[in-house]
């Protein structure tokens, strides 16, 4: 009797005796409470991060409406709204409060500390003061971290180097209302020294800031720019694409999302990946766990991406050797 043959013989035999069991999802939670969870976003619902979020919950059998209820608020880039957001959602008592990134994960620790939080995509966690250390958090507060080490930066800029050969004078955009930037700055002044690049920093807080900066960089002529990665800029990342182009500017920017948009390049961690796998650390804080006792995980996949779209109406030639290292290609 061949394989099918008996599986089939299995399932009428196992039909008649009535103990063919009804489907149900490998993680499923026991019905009964229904726990709520506060979302607070630096951005929009545009970055579509909280959708990553959601598919998390939702393959980890938390079904919204059934076992879960998330009440969503998004700050749209005014930073200065997220004390009052953070506020709004702890009067909601909520069973855990979900933040994402940096800014908005520093507004809920303010808020609360006795809130469990779960924080999305924090630069500098530590540094910033969120936990305590990486390997035990020891307060009210775990999830994933956004690299902003050195090796992230160097390994950026010298994509961005063979991208643009010619490139001595590279733009440098950061928001200085996000405090894990000052990091990635400095670690930027130290990759670019070693690669023989002289950088422009301009500080940006707000779209209304585009402009000014991009005047400042048309009149200083550099050669490319580099976008730190940052709620802000994924915001309005379409906005960016389209002055990068418009300037006729190589950018390098430190998320897909932006490429996705018309960017030229990135090289980061996985955003979208950081914001489902924070998912697994809400499921475990809602079995039980303290977020004192998980450690909080860093970036393991990061992704250098080219849009060759862009790089035509640049009137680039992506070397080669260069495209041959990308994960993924736009067309």
């Amino acid at each position: 009797m061949d394989r099918r043959t008996l599986l089939s013989t299995f399932g009428a035999v196992a039909l008649a005796a009535g103990v063919i069991a009804v489907p149900t999802a490998i993680h499923a939670q026991p019905t009964g409470k229904v726990h709520r969870i506060g979302y607070l976003g630096s951005g929009s619902p545009t970055s579509g991060f909280h959708e990553q979020f959601r598919q998390g919950l939702r393959e980890l059998g938390w079904v919204e409406g059934q076992n879960i209820v998330i009440d969503f608020r998004f700050a749209d880039g005014r930073f200065d709204r997220l004390p009052e957001l953070a506020a709004e959602l702890v009067r909601l008592k909520p069973d855990i409060i979900v933040a994402q990134p940096t800014p908005a994960a520093l507004a809920a620790k303010k808020g609360t500390g006795s809130i469990p939080i779960v924080m999305i995509n924090v630069g500098d966690p530590v540094g910033i003061g969120l936990v305590a250390s990486l390997a035990r958090p020891a307060g009210n507060v775990t999830g994933t971290a956004f690299d902003v080490d050195l090796e992230t930066f160097s390994k950026a800029l010298e994509l961005l180097k063979e991208g643009v050969p010619n490139a001595r004078h590279v733009a440098v955009l950061s928001n200085p209302a996000n405090p894990a930037q000052a990091l990635a700055i400095k670690n930027l002044k130290v990759a670019a020294k070693s690669l023989g690049l002289k950088l422009l920093f301009l500080e940006v807080r707000s779209s209304d800031d585009f402009g000014r900066a991009f005047a400042e960089i048309a009149k200083e002529r550099v050669d490319a720019l580099f976008v730190v990665a940052e709620s802000l800029f994924n915001l309005h990342r379409t906005a960016l694409a389209d002055l990068a182009l418009k300037y006729r500017l190589p950018t390098m920017y430190g998320s897909r999302e932006m490429v996705a948009a018309g960017g030229l390049m990135s090289y980061g961690p996985n955003l979208a990946d950081n914001s489902r796998r924070a998912a697994t650390f809400v499921d475990k804080i809602l079995k039980g766990a303290k977020p004192a006792d998980l450690p909080v995980e860093q970036p393991t996949r990061f992704e250098f991406v080219v849009n060759l779209k862009t790089a035509r109406a640049l009137g680039m030639s992506i070397p080669p050797s260069l495209l041959r290292r990308a994960d993924e290609l736009i067309p």
